[in-house]
């Protein structure tokens, strides 16, 4: 029984991501497109612990990994595209449809390369924008969007998409011993806190207040797990 606990608590990260995608596409259709940054937001921490999470227990799994695939190309795939869906391209009817479709597309297309040459691949570098960096920074580019240039959003959408199928290569960050997408939360954390300080008449969802504290709880884990590695060497 304890076994099968240890073995789903992985699982059970990656499903919640999932799960916050989903809800974030809801806060999307109803035009709450605070809300629906944050929850992406609580994805991309749930994104960089589930891996470490099952690395730590030692009970890293190919369900796992296929899981994350899923859970990533709809929270970091389908959740942006629908956020820059309804704030921007839903003013150009079907053609807006089909463009806000191409994000998705070419995000699982990356996913799915990354899924078979993951064992050939570098530890230093990624080969492409990985799906969770890039539909971070796009639903960054379309929570702000008002406050910039309207032709930043549908050149930033296009860029993003080509660079997650390039072959560019983007440093991986693995060495630091930080979840991997830790910047790019911290700024999410910087955007959340400016938002709330502007004092708008919204509440953020309950899972933030949830959310912040364990993840921060996992940072200083991390932290202290690899200070005590490295003074055993």
């Amino acid at each position: 029984m304890i076994h099968i606990i240890r073995n789903s608590i992985p699982n059970l990260f990656t499903l919640f991501n999932l799960f916050f995608g989903f809800l974030s596409v809801m806060y999307s259709a109803q035009g709450d497109y605070k809300n629906a940054a944050i929850l992406i937001l609580i994805g991309m921490m749930l994104d960089s612990m589930d891996g470490r999470i099952a690395r730590i227990l030692r009970v890293e799994s190919e369900l796992g990994k296929e899981l994350d695939s899923l859970a990533d190309i709809v929270t970091f795939g389908v959740a942006p595209a629908m956020m820059a869906y309804y704030s921007y391209f839903s003013t150009y009817g079907i053609v807006g449809m089909a463009i806000s479709g191409l994000f998705p597309l070419f995000g699982a297309y990356r996913l799915a390369r990354f899924n078979i040459n993951a064992v050939k691949s570098s530890l230093k570098y990624f080969t492409g924008v990985p799906i969770t960096a890039g539909g971070g920074v796009l639903t960054l580019l379309t929570l702000f969007h008002g406050k910039m240039p309207s032709i930043v959003l549908p050149i930033a959408f296009f860029v993003i998409c080509f660079l997650m199928v390039s072959t560019v290569k983007i440093p991986s960050l693995k060495d630091v011993p930080l979840p991997k997408y830790g910047i790019i939360v911290t700024a999410f954390l910087g955007c959340a806190i400016y938002l709330f300080f502007k004092k708008e008449q919204y509440r953020f969802p309950y899972f933030l207040y949830v959310a912040i504290p364990l993840y921060i709880a996992f940072i200083w884990f991390q932290l202290v797990r690899e200070k005590r590695k490295r003074n055993t060497r």
